[in-house]
């Protein structure tokens, strides 16, 4: 046991590394991840959602009433910076409908469980980001459907009825149940979760895998401009959490969270979406895929500058805004 949960840490640690390595390998290799259907993606999702439903308890929703002013800023702020931020720099590269679909769906997804993991890093306040991503999860099938057609009304035909169901099947059905047998069966929950980096890893691992290898060609011809929109779309909206934070007076460990939580975005939701309520648009995985990639480097790269950032003796005790 103690192996697996050396192993597992690793996982954890090196998530960004070994995503990284297997995004470029099926790149330039199209052949080792051509074996990933692209139809595997909404399954490998479920998994991963059910893996984080496993791990919630009770607890987890209890600073939405303890706390609601910082759960609330932080569910809007991710519904409005992000989305805005996706519209803002399609219009400004020009970029054509199909890369224009995915970065938007980027935007307008929930944040990513790897905030959790890197919050905590990060000495952040883990339940904060632990809460904002549950309950931001748990609004996405509403929000994120009607902000997606709100932006892309005018140049895609968007069903969010579809897409409704979409979210409802791939993310919130797993996520209860795997939340149902935590509370009934903890013992059991408690002794799976030690693997839960490794699953999680390995779904994200074979989801870019199945995008890239599949769009390696066209990637390359157009790589540069949408990995400058993926960067530029994280690392801003990195920036703007931390700025929300600073402006509202939030503490150093709020500030942490709320920066890591609206920059780094459930894009294996995206990457899904794209592939089952756009699939004419073969390149709208693409963004969400290598936003998969970066946040996780990008947000290794951050955890370990926040780390050394504890702030203040007047930051590090502000409670209030």
């Amino acid at each position: 046991m103690n192996l697996l949960n050396i192993i597992s840490n690793l996982f954890c640690k090196y998530m960004g590394v070994i995503v990284l390595v297997i995004a470029t390998m099926t790149l330039f290799i199209p052949q080792t991840g051509l074996w990933v259907s692209l139809s595997w993606i909404n399954y490998l999702l479920m998994i991963i959602m059910f893996g984080m439903g496993l791990t919630l308890k009770l607890e987890d929703f209890k600073l939405v009433f303890i706390r609601p002013k910082d759960v609330i800023i932080g569910c809007v702020a991710q519904f409005t910076i992000m989305p805005l931020l996706a519209f803002i720099l399609c219009k400004l590269f020009n970029l054509d409908v199909a890369l224009m679909t995915g970065v938007v769906l980027v935007g307008a997804c929930p944040g990513g469980t790897s905030s959790n993991v890197i919050t905590y890093l990060s000495k952040g306040d883990v339940a904060l980001s632990v809460s904002m991503t549950s309950i931001n999860t748990f609004l996405a099938p509403v929000l994120t459907p009607l902000i997606t057609n709100l932006l892309l009304s005018a140049t895609v035909t968007v069903d969010t009825v579809a897409m409704f169901i979409s979210i409802i099947n791939i993310v919130i059905i797993p996520i209860l149940l795997g939340f149902i047998i935590n509370k009934f069966f903890g013992i059991f929950t408690q002794k799976v979760i030690k693997i839960l980096p490794i699953v999680s890893v390995i779904g994200i691992c074979m989801a870019v895998a199945s995008v890239i290898s599949h769009n390696a060609e066209k990637i390359l011809s157009t790589g540069l401009i949408i990995f400058t929109i993926v960067i530029l779309h994280n690392v801003l909206g990195f920036a703007c959490g931390f700025g929300l934070g600073k402006i509202l007076k939030f503490n150093v460990p709020k500030t942490k969270a709320i920066s890591l939580e609206i920059g780094m975005q459930n894009s294996g939701l995206a990457t899904s979406l794209a592939n089952s309520s756009f699939s004419s648009l073969a390149m709208a995985t693409v963004p969400g895929a290598i936003f998969s990639v970066w946040h996780n480097i990008s947000g290794s790269i951050l955890a370990s500058i926040f780390n050394r950032w504890n702030g203040n003796k007047n930051e590090q005790t502000k409670k209030h805004f």
